[in-house]
């Protein structure tokens, strides 16, 4: 009816979640002419959550996430419909290593996140003992796991299918990369259950990875593979900027933090720190989960499960050198540090190598994280702290000893949840008790249901949906 009042929605959180909630609520009302309204509320000055793009001198250095997979669609199809299709690039590839002790070790091809798809490479690299070769070659007479629906850590599942040195010295240190997690601790189920599913189907996970691999395409004559990451030429700066560009700039409220949140009937009355108060039908919390916990601190039991998510904080460096005075090796693209190796760096990007964009002609662009699950102290020290055990790892590992031209350091704070085992179990209790005590309120984000960009994005498409049905 005409005088029906209109209905608002509350989107709590700009980081990629929030404006993808923002643009695809927008759209919907749009094309359905829908009698809805929302407001998009951040508390910081800028929009992108941890996306952060940093434009030094002619260089690109992300000081957040630098690309996205380009296999999981819903992140390029975003950038097409915000006009930046020509904008995307994939990676450039190369080899990848891993350090163990002092040095570099090609990862072994047709390795997929540490699994062996091809005999060869694995027999012939020196990264393993003989001993842990024929350990993991077990794996193709090993029985499947008898218990398929029972959650396990990663490393539990790995080290008893492939033995402990070959999760220590590469799939650990590839995979807790990704979470700077404790791969004994992180949950198979929630970050990688395609793995357990291989195994439940081919029993073995080697013979099971081998079979899912796609084939090579045959090209006349070949042609270069693309990588399997896609960025932009402007940076994933450019990517938030385009979707801002796109939203209603009456409805994005920057430089407002949300207090708490009051149920009010069948509305929720949001109180923000300076004491306004706002009432809306449906309300969308995308911030950290440390941070919607603090919002929902009236509700308990609600946020219990929300509370037994830990967290890490981590570091990034970058670094810019002339290429005349990197003297190590530059062959590739990066490396991984395994665990034990004794180094503060936890991996290194060569970042120029990767991203053509990212750095001038002539330039070096060198990206190094650290920070990990139970040992992030050193995001804590200063910067010069934190640069000259980044250097000395470099100096030791690679021979440079220069200077660089510049460096930037972005620290961020509990910035990783861990999706320890149960995660899963603990997302349904929480979203279970919103559906049941607070209809209307939904949580998205990378406490959730996956960190990468496309999986944030995902996530907000689907609440999209939810809060259109609902109203």
């Amino acid at each position: 009816m005409a005088d029906e009042r209109k209905k608002s929605v509350a989107i709590v959180g700009g980081g990629i979640t929030g404006l993808t909630i923002a643009y695809y609520l927008q759209k919907e009302i749009m094309s359905k002419r829908l009698n809805l309204e929302y407001k998009l509320f951040e508390s910081s000055d800028k929009l992108g959550g941890k996306i952060q793009t940093d434009y030094t001198n002619g260089f690109v250095i992300e000081q957040g996430p630098d690309s996205f997979l380009a296999r999981k669609q819903s992140a390029a199809k975003l950038a097409r419909e915000v006009g930046l299709e020509s904008e995307l690039v994939h990676n450039d590839t190369g080899q990848s290593f891993v350090l163990k002790g002092d040095q570099l070790y090609p990862i072994p091809g047709g390795a997929i996140m540490g699994i062996p798809t091809k005999l060869a490479p694995f027999a012939t690299t020196k990264l393993f003992s003989p001993m842990a070769k024929l350990r993991a070659a077990g794996d193709l007479f090993l029985p499947k796991t008898s218990q398929p629906d029972e959650d396990q850590s990663l490393g539990h599942f790995f080290r008893k299918r492939l033995g402990d040195e070959v999760v220590e010295n590469l799939i650990e240190p590839l995979l807790s990369g990704i979470y700077a997690g404790d791969i004994d601790q992180l949950s198979l189920m929630a970050t990688f259950p395609q793995f357990h599913q291989v195994e439940q189907k081919h029993r073995s996970l080697i013979l099971g990875m081998s079979k899912v691999m796609p084939k090579p395409a045959k090209a006349v004559p070949p042609t270069k593979s693309r990588g399997m990451f896609m960025s932009f030429k402007g940076g994933l700066q450019s990517f938030v900027d385009s979707i801002e560009n796109h939203l209603d700039e009456d409805a994005v409220k920057k430089s407002v933090r949300v207090h708490s949140i009051m149920k009010e009937g069948e509305q929720y009355k949001l109180t923000f720190t300076d004491g306004q108060v706002e009432t809306f039908d449906r309300v969308i919390l995308t911030t950290p989960h440390e941070v919607t916990s603090d919002i929902l601190r009236n509700y308990s039991h609600i946020i219990q499960p929300l509370k037994e998510i830990p967290s890490t904080s981590v570091a990034t460096v970058a670094m810019a050198f002339p290429l005349s005075s990197i003297k190590g090796n530059l062959g590739g693209t990066g490396f991984v540090v395994a665990k034990k190796s004794g180094y503060s760096i936890t991996a290194c990007t060569w970042t120029h190598k990767k991203w053509k964009h990212s750095a001038p002609e002539g330039y070096a662009l060198l990206r190094c994280y650290v920070g990990r699950f139970g040992n992030d102290e050193i995001v804590s020290r200063s910067d010069d702290e934190i640069l000259a055990a980044v250097k000395k790892d470099l100096n030791k590992i690679m021979n440079i000893d220069e200077q660089p031209d510049f460096y930037n350091i972005t620290r961020w704070k509990k910035a990783m949840p861990q999706y320890i085992v149960g995660h899963k179990q603990r997302i349904e209790m929480l979203k279970t008790s919103l559906q049941n005590d607070m209809p209307g309120v939904y949580v998205a984000g990378g406490a959730y249901e996956g960190l990468g960009l496309p999986d944030c994005i995902d996530q907000g498409e689907a609440v999209v949906q939810n809060v259109v049905q609902s109203l």
